[in-house]
């Protein structure tokens, strides 16, 4: 399959989420009652065994954020090869205006990456949090789905268009998690966690405010995407000096 693929038919992409509200206290009676179901489920809790508030409330705080239902896209950063430059080029949007920030990536998606036929979307663990956790935010926000993101009902051989590196590096195996810091290890490839990383996303972003430097790490998991997804091709990986932002 990856030998087939022309890298230049690649919109690499990531995305960084928080929960929806700085704190669990923040949330409607309903959705709070719904918090302490998941919360119990999250940590495993047997019923009938009791939740104390300060525990409900961290987990909020530390683990909202992956699920769509209570958690919101803060960032998505992507990555693709100019045939104009042959540069390898990043943008990111982001910002506190979910429904903006996802309008703007359909928008990319649209003009430039619209063939499921044709073009890929690639990144870590795309198929089981990216993907699900972009469509469900796009439908919450009463956003139709783009053409690379219409996927209801399809088969698996209709999403070729999806190229997940930790699936790739399975091999079959359905058992193991790999990170994208450990792969990058094992192929001598710099980790793009030498700033943050993906559990200190939601204190940057409601303590600190600091969405650019969220972006910023944002676009190192990218870029490390790509690496590693060529080092799988058995082809040179990018140097530095041949990264780029866009501003399509």
């Amino acid at each position: 399959m990856l030998e087939k693929v022309t890298l230049s038919d690649v919109l690499f992409l990531d995305i960084e989420t928080v929960s929806g509200e700085k704190e669990y206290s923040a949330l409607s009676e309903r959705m709070q009652k719904l918090w302490k179901k998941k919360c119990r489920i999250v940590l495993r809790k047997p019923v009938g065994e009791l939740l104390g508030e300060n525990e409900i409330a961290e987990t909020y705080s530390n683990r909202a954020g992956i699920f769509a239902e209570f958690g919101r896209i803060v960032c998505i950063s992507v990555g693709f090869w100019s045939n104009r430059t042959k540069e390898f080029r990043t943008k990111s949007f982001y910002g506190d205006d979910e429904r903006l920030l996802l309008e703007d990536f359909c928008g990319l998606l649209e003009k430039h990456f619209n063939d499921p036929k044709e073009h890929f979307l690639c990144g870590h663990n795309i198929k089981e949090f990216d993907i699900p956790y972009t469509c469900r935010r796009m439908v919450i926000n009463g956003l139709s789905l783009p053409a690379m993101l219409r996927i209801e009902g399809k088969k698996p051989w209709e999403l070729a268009h999806f190229l997940d590196t930790m699936t790739v590096w399975k091999f079959g195996d359905f058992k193991n998690y790999t990170s994208l810091d450990l792969l990058a290890a094992v192929f001598d490839i710099d980790t793009p966690k030498d700033d943050i990383d993906g559990s200190m996303v939601g204190r940057v972003y409601y303590q600190e405010k600091d969405l650019e430097r969220i972006a910023r790490y944002c676009e190192k998991d990218v870029v490390t995407t790509a690496r590693v997804m060529q080092r799988m091709k058995g082809i040179p990986i990018l140097r530095d000096d041949q990264v780029a932002n866009s501003y399509l």
